[in-house]
């Protein structure tokens, strides 16, 4: 993407807010990354970014959780940001936010150059520890504030599939994979006749992204073409499901494929086994939220098993 040209030198400095969407992976999580098609869902919860014009070439950040208490604060001197010889260091909030912020500069220098400071606040609409994009929902942000491909920012940062910056740009369900890396994105049509009979459950800790792909690597086999076909197949046949039998199938294949190949358990036989229905990882395995079906309100089952946070498809996916 170009960067911007013949600006004026306020035009950085005025008040601007931005929103991005979270996200949830229903299917293809790791798989993803190797070119197979992902049916993600975009939430209603996300997060915004709010600048304002700041002072002494500096950006003052403040990061506020859904209960607007605040879980990050820093200031950043806008020579650390353009510093040439800036080693990347992502092992905490801190360092991570200055390497966001740095390759934002790379992309577009103007932010830093054409401006006096700025005071910077995000805000969720979900808890933080809820893994839905507290950190694909911040980059894609940063990237519509400074006119960036959001893509690039998120390669040149974290890293990833691109899945969640696709979500958090959309307000439909979307199929995505990557054709030899370029973000491949479609909107879908995924709004089943059975959601009401879908669950979205939280296993009380958030599961770090970067270590689970970690272990995916490590565990891959080396041709990975028929499982990204089965996984494709797979995700087609949710796409496709008339009814909740149909559904639970395609979420049963696809918990057994990637049990296969991460050499774990699937989430419902260590913890649901007794459930009824179907329980299916999202995402990175062993934490966050999964998916489960439900003839009748699973509230009373989960909350038995100590997990209190139990949220009705409809009221999760946009």
């Amino acid at each position: 993407m170009p960067l911007l040209s013949g600006l004026e030198p306020n035009h950085f400095n005025m008040e601007k807010r931005f929103y991005s969407n979270g996200k949830l992976l229903l299917t293809a999580e790791y798989l993803v990354l190797d070119g197979a098609t992902a049916l993600a869902l975009p939430t209603k919860f996300g997060q915004d970014l709010v600048i304002k014009q700041g002072k002494d070439n500096q950006i003052r950040w403040l990061s506020k959780d859904l209960d607007h208490s605040v879980w990050f604060e820093g200031t950043y001197n806008f020579d650390e940001i353009s510093d040439k010889n800036y080693i990347s260091k992502i092992d905490n909030v801190d360092n991570a936010l200055l390497e966001i912020l740095r390759e934002a500069y790379l992309l577009n220098p103007d932010f830093i150059n054409k401006s006096n400071g700025y005071i910077i606040e995000t805000h969720l609409t979900f808890p933080k520890f809820w893994g839905l994009g507290t950190s694909s929902t911040l980059i894609n942000n940063i990237a519509k504030w400074l006119t960036v491909d959001a893509y690039t920012l998120l390669e040149n940062s974290f890293g990833g599939s691109g899945y969640d910056i696709a979500s958090a740009q959309h307000n439909t369900p979307i199929l995505y994979h990557r054709d030899q890396g370029t973000p491949n994105v479609k909107a879908a049509t995924f709004n089943p006749d059975f959601s009401d009979q879908l669950y979205f459950v939280y296993l009380n800790k958030k599961q770090s992204s970067k270590g689970a792909i970690a272990s995916y690597y490590n565990n891959k086999p080396v041709d990975l073409s028929p499982l990204v076909a089965k996984v494709n197949a797979i995700t087609t046949a949710m796409l496709a499901a008339r009814n909740l039998n149909d559904m639970e199938i395609a979420m049963q294949k696809h918990e057994n494929l990637l049990s296969n190949i991460l050499e774990m358990q699937t989430v419902q036989e260590m913890q649901f086994s007794d459930y009824e229905g179907v329980v299916k990882s999202l995402g990175a395995w062993g934490g966050d939220f999964v998916l489960a079906t439900a003839r009748e309100n699973p509230t009373d089952y989960f909350i038995s098993k100590g997990f209190h946070t139990i949220i009705p498809y409809k009221e999760m996916v946009l």
